[in-house]
């Protein structure tokens, strides 16, 4: 028997309006409860639990936002299955060649007429990827623990080491425990990268990694992260998304096959230098994960998670470098240095952000790799860039944000503009519920327009936006948008006219004070 999607909607709603981890937990186990008790396939499973994280089970399915904009009216009743949703997504996933694009409407529309309103939007929200209900793949994942009646860190380390909690949660409600540790490392098939947390400076990392013993810093590029695996001439390179890039990457490829060993896998970055040797614009990197061409890239790598056979996932950092550095030439691996010393780290720090680079990492060398974990073993370290910026529009939330005004767009002053500000990029981040009342309440007052789901406002109200860097846009008429940007107060002590101006964030840009 299929699972309803209207029962997926719902308990994605349920999900959303709670801010409760335990809460989420429990109701994503509720349904998969449900789902196996009313004798749910493998394959239903697998899409509810695809279903439950936000996400599609296709990779591409050739829709957009304006592949769903305009739909038929929504069903009056819920008979909407999981397992037509999925087949009518894999439909659509194949499509391709002369007539595609027609084939593509009807399909979507005979999917879309079937679906009530609520699951109209969500279908809308999940094909442009705002499922915005705060399920991330830790709650999915101690929910398939909780169901399948299987350890939590059985079910961790099968996703960390298949790339994926949908074949962690197959295994587990197929075999249980045995069909989980059966999943290992192979080399060839991606495993989720070991991610780091954050600390405010270098002092603070130290303790955090390592309380007081040698840790390795490496200085962190601003480049695309990489996996690369190498089966004697084959070789595998993909993004922090697991996403295969190889053929785009040959000079990565090249470097890999130069190595003296058959079999590895590497964890790295891939930059791009200009002539004097410092990292150029991120976007001009970022370019070649979306075609082979262009600017060329040098891998460094940081990390090596297997060598000819013998698995390292398990040892402690300090092993695992030995081993990378007997493998990877010094002119591809990340600069690094292994210290106690806070005065050493510091000066370390400084040289890097000098290079042109955007921090640190603060590794704990007695930890092993925590592949898709991000824990206290490694730690970056990012310098913050503040600016004040004024509030140009808001656009209406969604999910848990629904009624209140959440995604601001964010713009600096410009004499040269008609409206004598330029846009630099939006943010929904950093905002508390407090902080969303009120925003909410302030730019109704402001409101000029309305432009759909966008409230345009009197350029009146000065916020104050953390980011970490910024890079080249012909999105944005001033040429520059803020990288992940995000809310650290609103400033009511300071008038749109005292804002930071588009000259202040292009010297910025440059490195200039």
């Amino acid at each position: 028997m299929s699972v309803l999607l209207a029962d997926v909607v719902a308990t994605s709603e349920t999900v959303g309006a709670t801010r409760s981890r335990k809460a989420k937990t429990e109701a994503l186990a509720a349904l998969l409860q449900r789902a196996l008790a009313e004798g749910a396939d493998a394959d239903d499973l697998a899409t509810v639990v695809a279903y439950l994280s936000g996400t599609l089970r296709q990779r591409r399915t050739g829709l957009g936002w304006r592949g769903v904009s305009e739909v038929p009216p929504p069903a009056t009743e819920s008979t909407l299955g999981v397992h037509e949703v999925h087949r009518a997504f894999e439909t659509l996933s194949q499509l391709r060649g002369a007539g595609s694009q027609a084939a593509r409407k009807t399909a979507v529309a005979e999917l879309f007429a079937r679906a009530t309103a609520p699951e109209q939007a969500w279908l809308r929200a999940v094909v442009t990827g705002n499922v915005r209900q705060g399920a991330l793949d830790s709650s999915i994942q101690e929910a398939v623990a909780q169901v399948a009646q299987v350890p939590l860190a059985a079910v961790r380390r099968a996703a960390m080491l298949s790339g994926s909690t949908l074949a962690a949660a197959a295994a587990a409600f197929a075999q249980g425990e045995p069909g989980l540790d059966e999943i290992g490392l192979e080399v060839g098939r991606p495993v989720q990268p070991m991610l780091a947390s954050s600390a405010p400076d270098v002092t603070a990392a130290l303790a955090k990694a390592a309380g007081g013993e040698q840790v390795a810093i490496d200085a962190k590029l601003d480049g695309i992260r990489i996996q690369v695996h190498r089966d004697g001439e084959d070789v595998l390179v993909v993004t922090r998304s697991l996403d295969d890039i190889t053929s785009r990457l040959p000079e990565v490829v090249a470097v890999a096959r130069s190595m003296p060993a058959d079999r590895f896998v590497l964890d790295g970055e891939a930059l791009a230098l200009d002539d004097l040797g410092r990292p150029q614009a991120f976007q001009d990197t970022a370019s070649r994960t979306a075609q082979a061409g262009g600017v060329e890239v040098t891998p460094y790598f940081f990390d090596l998670l297997h060598l000819d056979g013998r698995d390292l996932l398990d040892s402690p950092g300090h092993e695992r470098l030995a081993a990378l550095d007997s493998l990877v030439p010094e002119a591809h691996r990340v600069r690094r240095l292994v210290t106690d010393d806070p005065a050493e780290a510091e000066s370390f720090t400084a040289e890097v952000l000098a290079a042109g680079h955007e921090g640190v990492v603060v590794k704990d060398l007695s930890a092993p790799y925590a592949a898709g974990r991000r824990g206290s073993a490694w730690v970056k370290v990012k310098p913050v860039h503040t600016l004040d910026l004024v509030v140009l529009a808001v656009e209406w939330g969604s999910g848990r944000r629904q009624g209140w005004l959440s995604n601001i767009h964010l713009g600096a002053r410009d004499p040269s503009s008609p409206s004598g500000f330029v846009m630099l990029g939006k943010t929904f981040k950093g905002m508390t519920d407090e902080m969303l009342a009120w925003q909410t309440q302030r730019f109704l007052e402001l409101e000029t327009q309305r432009e759909g789901h966008v409230v345009h406002v009197r350029p009146e109200q000065v916020v104050e936006i953390a980011f970490d860097g910024l890079q080249r846009s012909t999105r944005y008429p001033g040429g520059v948008a803020l990288r992940f940007a995000r809310v650290v107060r609103y400033r009511d002590d300071k008038r749109a006219e005292g804002a930071d101006t588009l000259d202040d964030v292009r010297r910025l840009a440059l490195g200039r004070p």
